[in-house]
């Protein structure tokens, strides 16, 4: 038997006596973990081809049967350069699997394939905290909100260049705001995109830029009347869609979130939607009962007490 200078077995992870499923299986895993359109270390492309090299004589059960009986030398004349065919139909749909894994990969990196049109620029969602009294928070209130937000520059008109100019295509990539990457193996070409470096994913660049503004916008402040609900408390948010910055290059605004902080309150305490108070009153009205005058929220109430209050005791005001 001749010596063998590789073990493909070992290159997979699997022992000889794996079955073909256990091989494929294999394989996939690996090369996902190895590609280098996701591994960046050094070695992972001579990883990837030792990883395919191997794969591509096993998943073969002739060049397998020829390598258990005369190691690399029984197929060397059978797998040019090192490398074979897929021998099954079934280790396509396996590549398959691999491309939708770099896919996946370059999408959460910010790429995307197929689009040729230049993307639009969502503006940022803003957050304002909107201070309220107990009584404005009960019984519900209009307010007049002012914050700061990014809006459209009046001088450019939002494309961020001067009167007069307007943006050109980049010419990296072509107007498309994202390049192409690809690699060819021995199986199949993998194609990646991700956001052109020059334009940063919008597809024009600013060859004049307006001197009075940043990509278009301008930070100004905002105002504009908000109706409050009864019984808000702290901690609640109000959503206002489309009231955050506006997009860059004419994309859609963000979106702005009230916050609301009710402020302390001399006399009373709020859990939840219950308010409580604390009234001093005299040992002989405790003793004696009658009827006293307690804060309610906008005015006064009054409240009988019984004979023989105590200390401490709670009553209700529905």
């Amino acid at each position: 038997m001749a010596t063998q200078s590789k073990d493909f077995y070992e290159a997979l992870g699997v022992a000889k006596s794996a079955s073909t499923e256990e091989i494929k299986r294999a394989y996939r895993n690996l090369a996902k973990k190895y590609h280098p359109d996701v591994n960046k270390a050094p070695d992972a492309s001579q990883k990837f081809q030792e990883i395919q090299s191997a794969y591509s004589i096993l998943s073969d059960d002739g060049k397998r049967r020829r390598y258990d009986q005369f190691g690399e030398a029984g197929i060397s004349g059978n797998a040019p350069g090192g490398f074979g065919g897929f021998a099954e139909a079934d280790d396509v749909f396996n590549v398959a699997d691999i491309f939708s894994f770099l896919h996946e990969q370059s999408s959460a990196r910010g790429g995307g394939g197929g689009r040729s049109a230049t993307p639009v620029m969502q503006g940022d969602d803003v957050v304002v905290e909107l201070e309220m009294t107990l009584e404005e928070a009960a019984t519900g209130a209009e307010k007049t909100l002012r914050y700061p937000r990014m809006e459209t520059c009046d001088s450019c008109r939002g494309n961020g260049s001067q009167p007069g100019t307007k943006p050109e295509d980049c010419q990296q990539c072509r107007g498309t705001g994202q390049v192409r990457f690809s690699q060819s193996t021995p199986f199949m070409n993998f194609v990646s995109t991700q956001p052109c470096g020059r334009c940063r994913g919008t597809g024009k660049v600013i060859a004049n830029p307006c001197g009075k503004c940043n990509s278009g916008r301008v930070r100004k402040t905002r105002e504009r009347g908000i109706k409050i609900p009864a019984g808000i408390d702290t901690g609640r948010r109000i959503h206002l869609p489309g009231e955050g910055d506006v997009g860059a290059f004419g994309g859609p605004s963000g979106d702005c979130y009230i916050v609301i902080q009710v402020q302390p309150h001399e006399i009373f305490e709020r859990e939840g939607n219950h308010l409580f108070c604390k009234v001093e009153i005299s040992f002989v009205r405790a003793a004696l009962g009658g009827t006293i005058q307690v804060p309610i929220i906008g005015g006064k109430e009054d409240l009988k007490i019984p004979e023989g209050t105590q200390s401490g005791q709670e009553f209700v005001l529905k």
